[in-house]
């Protein structure tokens, strides 16, 4: 099996990364390592008596131990434990920072709107304290983490032997609770972290936040611009033009959101572990034993417990990580073009950031934790660099006009050799790309005379006549 089977690239393709694990991996002083695959994430059998234990204490003060909750992980929870992880209290935004992140948002809408055919994406412009960010983001963390949770808590009842099924059933539902609970804590603390160093919405690649809404959080903003040496009205707006960015290619290309969380859903989706070992190590054992801790973590450490990477998930990561580098690399080239000479610091901003997420920064480490992917565009320079040559040989309208249909972007292969793709829009390919709406009704037309060949008969629509 290999030993990066749910990261973007392996460590060996980064120094910056090598430097990054030093100071240890994700959750790396996480009690319920829940999550799956990727280094520093890894789920360890031998822990398990120690977190039922740990859990059992967590019923024991919660009051309700028994009370219902919704979906597979605990929120409550999570949410609970990241605002203790920030501290009692997280001082509000101040009018001064509200008024400086509106200016910043105005200034930088002003300059994108030469850079790029999309008008602005955000229809408000916030500050956010860390705690406004984990209460904004939880709906979109759901959604990413639900499906993991879900497979996990299957697999625990599906792949257990029949025998010890029917007699752990009365336990099931508990057994259901404490694994919410589980899942909640790991977020709860991975939310936490990432919640106080975070700098905008999107600074992870991923539309976190509500749907139109801009967002910048003034005081890890200040904490991120001590020792750059730039002033931090100018990073202020240099992010905002960031954030802009994002907003405008998710609010104008409808399809882009669905695509990229959708990916990650479907890598979640596609999880499957080898309980094999461990059935067969069961064989000989009395199901009784199954109520001992202390023999079930026996038990779990005689099998191989790590998950198996399906052609399924693979598809998934690749288009995940392609998508990622595009949207990245655009929103370089975008801003790149917008700021100009506007900013003398933006060159080294945007080295300073790209860094931060090759040392596999906090983004990175707690997604890697809670949705087993390391969200590192391993091809981001490829991507930056396809997107520059597009808009010096065939111009913004040309460029932009390729986010009409996912089936219109480059693929992975294209960013090993953009010039192929380039040349198809600027050359031969000009034709095509001028319209691409009308390219893909040419495709659409294809498929369906091709789907009509196969068949021997004319496809027909849902009235019944045919097409």
């Amino acid at each position: 099996m290999s030993d990066v089977p749910f990261g973007f690239s392996n460590r060996d393709d980064d120094d910056d990364r090598k430097r990054g694990d030093e100071h240890g991996g994700a959750g790396a002083n996480n009690p319920f390592e829940f999550a799956m695959g990727g280094s520093g994430a890894a789920f360890d059998p031998s822990q398990l008596g120690q977190m039922l234990t740990s859990l059992g204490q967590m019923f024991s003060n919660m009051g309700q131990p028994g009370s219902p909750q919704d979906g597979p992980v605990n929120y409550d929870i999570a949410k609970r434990l990241a605002r203790q992880q920030l501290g009692a209290s997280v001082p509000p935004v101040s009018p001064g920072s509200q008024s400086a992140v509106n200016d910043a948002a105005h200034l930088a809408e002003l300059w994108l709107d030469a850079a790029t055919t999309f008008p602005a994406g955000a229809t408000r412009t916030v500050a956010w304290t860390a705690n406004d960010w984990i209460e904004e983001t939880l709906p979109t963390w759901k959604r990413l983490c639900d499906p993991v949770a879900e497979q996990v808590s299957g697999m625990w009842t599906t792949t257990m032997p029949q025998e010890a099924r029917e007699f752990a059933g009365p336990m099931l539902g508990m057994l259901g609770q404490m694994g919410g609970l589980a899942f909640g804590s790991q977020l709860g603390q991975a939310l936490g972290q990432l919640a106080g160093e975070v700098l905008t919405s999107t600074d992870i690649g991923l539309p976190l936040g509500p749907d139109g809404t801009a967002a910048l959080l003034p005081a890890a903003i200040t904490e991120f611009s001590k020792g750059l040496e730039r002033p931090e009205s100018e990073i202020l707006v240099y992010l905002a033009a960031r954030e802009a960015a994002h907003q405008r290619l998710f609010a104008h290309v409808p399809w882009l959101r669905q695509q990229v969380l959708g990916a990650v859903e479907d890598y979640a989706r596609g999880i499957r572990m080898d309980f094999s070992a461990i059935e067969e190590a069961a064989q000989g054992i009395d199901p009784m034993m199954l109520a001992d801790p202390s023999k079930l973590e026996e038990l779990l450490s005689q099998g191989t417990f790590e998950p198996q990477t399906t052609p399924e998930q693979k598809a998934a990561l690749e288009r995940l990580e392609t998508m990622l580098a595009l949207i990245e690399g655009w929103v370089q080239v975008v801003v790149a073009e917008a700021v100009g000479d506007r900013l003398p610091g933006a060159g080294a901003l945007a080295e300073t950031l790209r860094r931060r997420r090759a040392t596999g920064g906090p983004a990175e480490q707690t997604f890697a934790t809670l949705v087993g992917l390391e969200l590192r565009p391993r091809k981001l320079r490829e991507a930056a660099e396809l997107w520059r040559r597009l808009t010096t040989d065939a111009g913004m309208q040309a460029r932009d006009a390729i986010w009409a249909h996912p089936d219109l972007l480059p693929s992975s292969t294209d960013l090993d050799n953009p010039a192929g793709f380039i040349d198809g829009v600027i050359g031969g390919g000009t034709g095509e790309f001028d319209d691409p709406l009308a390219q893909l009704a040419e495709t659409e037309e294809r498929e369906r005379q091709e789907r009509e060949g196969r068949s021997g008969e004319p496809e027909k629509g849902a009235d019944g006549t045919e097409k």
